[in-house]
């Protein structure tokens, strides 16, 4: 559960008139509405609120080897004037990105993935590559900074299933949509950055294969470098051909791959959801840090960060929010968040939710702001509940004509809030990659199951691993395997 990022990072940016500049990368003249000044001012604004809504993983280790290879590549990029800083964030998301004047994030779902460094260097280039070309720039000229994490922009968006959607398709991160010569061009630079530093290009089409098998399996969220943009089989070939040429003309004899370095590195990331951030079990949601519980409508998609809970139906049609709410009691919390967001109350009662104090609120955006907005009325149902020295807020919104349909999933969600006292909720321990050393030679899927590895999770354990389950595995190759 995350607070709300409500930022104006974009408002002047839209203000900017066009202007031609060079780009860094071709030396071509290229239309921007952002010079490099105010690219590195929104990155530095930008960077702590998504430091907030993510939090950072707690390895130094790792988060020391991101900074050290992505410093190493900075300074051979076509950009290397700029303060470059690279994190890993805490999401279990599939996913990198890049924001405007050098800020790079990895997830932790992104390096469990990865099975060499080679692998991790190529997506590193790909990322410094929308920054060096300026994709990401022209992107957020475009584009707003956190989608799906906006409160406010939930409200005043043109349609509330476009925010829906988004909630019910998992989606965790900033998710940067760039065309296909962007994308290519950023392959290039990929595989230029990474063979600069001593790294074996061809790996990052050969993690291709893994995302695209991951997003086969679960559909989960991919990273924007494979998105739906260019064909994923003629990136593979064309970023091999990539790397040959590139080898060759970098006289790069002993390109590393460094396999077993990077599995070390990774023994004991969390893998999956965390629990301590809160999970969903059976339609309830569980939060074992601070101990609360609530049910959730039957099919609905749901997507939880540190801060914030989002959860909706699959067609978008109405969303239910969970986030903490400034204010000593929920009648000040009320007032506070209807102001906050220029709601107008329409009805509003002091209510007990399972022995806890709170207050229910009917509000509707104000008039002038509907009318801005050219949308269809809006309406919400929020419930102020104070419990453990905090106020939680479930907000549900869906239009107006929508909201007799809702009311009753949003009230009966709301009024399930409780205390969590179930030790085995409260108890939960996350799972984590283990690397073990295979024995003897033998299959990926005789090695799992020798690792009691249940058969039913031996597909998404080959994925983890980038093989197939009836590649031939030589005694002491290591593997990746998943224990709590």
């Amino acid at each position: 559960m995350r607070k709300n990022i409500i930022s104006g990072l974009l408002a002047s940016v839209f203000l900017i008139s066009s202007s031609c500049q060079t780009n860094p990368v071709t030396g071509k003249k290229d239309v921007m509405f952002m010079s490099e000044s105010q690219e590195i001012a929104l990155g530095k604004e930008a960077d702590p609120q998504i430091v907030a809504e993510f939090g950072l993983y707690e390895d130094p280790a790792l988060q020391r080897f991101i900074s050290e290879k992505g410093q190493q590549m900075a300074k051979i990029s076509h950009r290397s004037n700029l303060n470059y800083e690279f994190k890993i964030v805490d999401s279990p998301v599939i996913n990198a990105f890049a924001v405007p004047g050098g800020y790079v994030y990895f997830t932790r779902g992104i390096m469990a993935h990865f099975n060499n460094e080679a692998q991790f260097a190529g997506v590193l280039g790909h990322e410094i590559g929308h920054i060096t070309a300026r994709h990401s720039a022209q992107q957020q000229s475009k584009s707003i900074l956190a989608q799906g994490g906006l409160l406010l922009g939930m409200i005043l968006s043109p349609t509330v299933a476009q925010y829906g959607q988004e909630v019910s398709q998992g989606l965790g991160l900033l998710m940067l949509k760039y065309g296909r010569d962007a994308e290519r061009e950023s392959d290039r630079l990929g595989v230029e950055y990474s063979t600069k530093i001593g790294y074996d290009a061809s790996e990052m089409a050969d993690f291709f294969t893994t995302l695209q098998r991951k997003q086969e399996e679960s559909g989960q969220a991919l990273p924007s470098f494979l998105s739906s943009h260019p064909d994923p089989g003629d990136r593979y070939n064309t970023v091999h051909q990539l790397a040959a040429e590139e080898k060759k003309k970098q006289n790069l004899t002993n390109a590393q791959v460094n396999r077993n370095n990077y599995l070390k590195m990774i023994d004991g990331l969390i893998y999956g959801e965390d629990p301590k951030q809160g999970f969903v079990e059976n339609n309830v949601f569980y939060h074992p840090v601070l101990k609360f519980q609530y049910n959730m409508p039957a099919n609905w998609g749901y997507q939880n960060s540190p801060q914030q809970v989002q959860m909706g139906p699959k067609d978008g049609s109405a969303v239910l929010v969970l986030t903490l709410a400034p204010g000593a009691n929920p009648t000040e919390a009320a007032q506070q968040t209807l102001q906050r967001y220029n709601l107008q109350p329409v009805e509003s009662k002091e209510v007990t939710v399972n022995g806890l104090p709170a207050i229910a609120v009917v509000a509707d955006p104000a008039p002038q702001q509907q009318q801005q907005q050219q949308q269809q009325p809006l309406r919400t149902l929020t419930y102020f509940i104070q419990y453990g020295g905090n106020i939680y807020s479930l907000m549900g919104i869906t239009t107006a004509q929508n909201f007799n349909t809702y009311f009753q999933q949003f009230s009966s969600s709301m009024q399930s809030f409780r205390e969590l006292s179930d030790p085995d909720k409260l108890n939960r321990q996350p799972e984590r990659i283990s690397i073990v050393t295979v024995s003897k030679a033998t299959t990926l899927a005789q090695a799992l199951r020798s690792n009691n590895m249940p058969d039913a999770r031996h597909n998404e354990l080959a994925v983890l691993n980038g093989m197939q389950l009836n590649d031939q595995v030589p005694a002491g190759t290591m593997i990746k395997v998943v224990r709590k």
